[in-house]
């Protein structure tokens, strides 16, 4: 007995099943070896053609006072360094702790590989004057209030301001010393000095309004700079070309004026 014939076409079907089961085969194969090639190319980028060989591939915008070498000491990188090793942040807050900027961008750039370091530079608007341990340390400042040694003001101490000081600087008056420094414009051209009290009492020295006991650095600084400014303003026709003394804004809301006495005319000989 002879069994039923195949339909017709179904040999066809069959080789077309087959050849595409080889052809899927051979994808399958081209694609592990892609993979291949490129996990063994970016193995071999990562361990040979993106690391930093010397300080020449760390490269410094922005800054008139900062170099390369400076950056590389700074940030404490060593080489050979892969590149992508390196954490920006951490190097931009090294950088930003030890040298005179008052910013800091640190981008790893891959073609051709480098480190890319952006800087602000920091301006001394001010010089300044600390007691340390050692005794008295002459620096400045900048429009922040952050202490600057003089090595750190090299390249700038001639941008600051000859004619105003800062008397008594420590780490805990630098926010009320930068709301002082914001508003100075305000305060007058002719402001010389900006003092610190041991006690922490704030004091400014103008030529026009003479001595200026703002108080203590706390939340009514702001209301007190803002008082002093109007006074600026409207106390010179008020007084009539006599010189102050001092001014008290302990309490804002009141201040006190130390004028002097006016000159008594002398007396007729008896």
């Amino acid at each position: 007995m002879k069994g039923n014939p195949a339909p017709p076409g179904s040999e066809r079907r069959r080789q077309l099943r087959q050849q595409r089961q080889r052809e899927r085969l051979r994808n399958l194969w081209r694609l592990v070896v892609l993979l291949s090639l490129a996990g063994g190319l970016g193995y071999g980028l990562l361990r040979q053609g993106w690391v930093l060989t010397g300080p020449s591939q760390v490269e410094v915008v922005g800054s008139a006072q900062v170099g390369p070498d400076q950056v590389v000491q700074a940030a404490q990188l060593s080489f050979p360094q892969p590149l992508l090793a390196l954490q920006p942040k951490r190097i931009a807050e090294a950088i930003a702790g030890a040298l005179p900027v008052e910013q800091v961008q640190v981008s790893r750039l891959m073609a051709p590989p480098r480190l890319r370091i952006e800087l602000v530079d920091r301006q001394a608007v001010a010089r300044a004057q600390r007691r340390t341990s050692t005794g008295l340390e002459q620096g400045f400042v900048d429009r922040f209030g952050h202490w600057m040694s003089n090595r750190q003001g090299q390249g700038v101490a001639a941008k600051a301001s000859a004619g105003l000081t800062v008397v008594g600087w420590q780490p805990r008056y630098r926010p009320a010393l930068a709301q002082v420094l914001e508003q100075r414009d305000r305060l007058g051209a002719d402001l010389h000095q900006i003092r610190f009290e041991p006690g922490g009492s704030l004091w400014l020295e103008s030529t026009s309004l003479g001595q200026v006991r703002l108080g203590p650095a706390d939340a009514q600084l702001g209301r007190r700079l803002e008082v002093l400014g109007h006074l600026q303003q409207e106390l010179p026709a008020r007084i009539k070309g006599r010189r102050l003394q001092s001014i008290d804004l302990s309490d804002p809301e009141q201040p006190e004026l130390g004028l002097p006495l006016p000159a008594q005319p002398a007396k007729p000989p008896g």
